[in-house]
């Protein structure tokens, strides 16, 4: 059993960017992963994904984006490289292919064990990612038999797919992103949709990141939120990171051929019942486009652009409403093999089956205060809108690694003293 002052569990952006502090203000810590750095990046997504940030918004604590494409989306191969190369360049003391069995309290500290032995600490950082586990809802278990039933983990492109159509569960950015691709693949795809975030990939020849970051938006506090569970509950935005800066939504996947429903509520006897709510979801999601559009408009002319335009902005614009077919579907015979294949893309949560500290509540969420989890010594990092409405993005690590670094010297020093 080997001692130390802290673990860091996870060697993905936010694990880095805790060990990078951490390093700056003498703690002796390790980083720990079940696989290599960035795990996640290289073996939980699917071959054509891109990130959904520009390049030059994935700065990390002392080390931002200097490639050829600042405007551009790294591709999954170009994320690990980059996590890599900063993982060796700041020398984060890194174990690798460690897998963490559990974390018990003990004493003044913790207990970590794992499949290559086990260490004991004052403090542990919990960076293993928000998105570790797919959310399935509790209807999954009645798709029939000779439907495929996947999760987004396990989608990798088209061709891996049985024959037939593809029904898409979930309209956020994995749903709209999967339903574009398997389309183009000439595939029949259904895709429900419930509640959603509508934003264009670009307004004003800007990047709709770049106008949310210039603005402030991505740094707002959790403690000026009112509503900070719905905030921490939002659907992920519909975007998608491609070389020519698409927008994806719900009409540009209509012009594709792709079918909208809505939300799926239920499956029984082989047949899928769809909301009659999608226009509701629409109409919202189209309003609160619209106020972010408005909100980037007055932005510019408060701070002396109102002709924006002439100064390398473009002219004020307003997108289409939400094309809707008045005779939408509201039910699918599932049992006529016109759908091989479900993919869930319902949402992710974080996983700590190894958690055995009294930390999670009746839902099985984390409890903590800005990721002060309500454990002496325990911090969490990259949950959604964890200290700041950026925290689960790879450009929100390292303010949040930063705050908690701050927190955990002053904690290790009271121990100590």
């Amino acid at each position: 059993m080997k001692h130390i002052a802290t673990v860091v569990i996870g060697a993905g952006h936010c694990g880095l960017a805790m060990s990078k502090h951490l390093l700056d203000r003498g703690i002796d810590h390790v980083v720990l992963d079940r696989g290599k750095v960035a795990n996640s990046w290289r073996t939980q997504r699917w071959d054509s994904l891109r990130l959904l940030t520009p390049n030059w918004q994935s700065r990390l604590p002392g080390h931002a984006y200097d490639g050829p494409d600042p405007d551009g989306y790294m591709t999954m191969p170009e994320v690990t490289g980059y996590l890599q190369a900063y993982s060796d360049r700041v020398g984060a003391p890194v174990e690798t292919d460690t897998t963490v069995l559990r974390v018990s309290a003990i004493g003044d500290g913790y207990r970590v064990d794992t499949d290559r032995g086990g260490w004991t600490c004052r403090s542990v950082v919990i960076a293993s990612g928000a998105c570790a586990v797919p959310v399935l809802p509790a209807l999954a278990s009645a798709v029939p038999a000779d439907i495929a039933s996947l999760d987004p983990f396990a989608y990798r492109n088209p061709r891996h797919l049985r024959p037939g159509g593809v029904m898409i569960v979930g309209a956020s950015a994995t749903g709209v992103q999967l339903a574009r691709e398997i389309r183009a693949a000439g595939r029949d795809v259904v895709l429900c949709v419930g509640e959603h975030v509508r934003l264009p990939r670009l307004y004003r020849g800007r990047d709709i990141n770049g106008w949310m970051d210039a603005m402030g938006l991505m740094d707002v506090r959790h403690d000026e939120i009112p509503d900070l569970d719905r905030a921490r509950r939002l659907p992920s935005a519909q975007l998608i990171g491609t070389p020519e800066h698409e927008t994806v939504d719900l009409n540009s996947l209509q012009d594709a051929g792709v079918e909208i429903v809505g939300r799926l509520v239920a499956l029984d006897a082989g047949e899928a019942k769809f909301s009659g709510a999608l226009a509701n979801h629409c109409a919202l999601a189209d309003l609160k486009m619209n106020r972010l559009l408005d909100a980037i408009d007055g932005w510019i002319a408060a701070h002396g652009h109102a002709h924006g335009h002439a100064h390398g902005f473009g002219p004020a614009r307003r997108f289409a409403p939400t094309r809707l077919d008045p005779t939408a579907r509201l039910g699918l015979d599932l049992r006529h093999g016109r759908i091989g294949t479900i993919i869930w893309a319902t949402g992710f949560r974080p996983d700590y089956s190894w958690l055995d500290v009294p930390v999670l509540d009746r839902k099985g969420r984390l409890r903590h205060a800005g990721g002060i989890v309500a454990a002496p010594g325990l911090y969490a990092m990259g949950l959604p809108f964890m200290r700041r409405r950026k925290s689960s993005f790879i450009d929100g690590a390292a303010a949040d690694a930063r705050d908690l670094a701050d927190h955990m010297h002053s904690f290790l020093a009271r121990a100590a003293a």
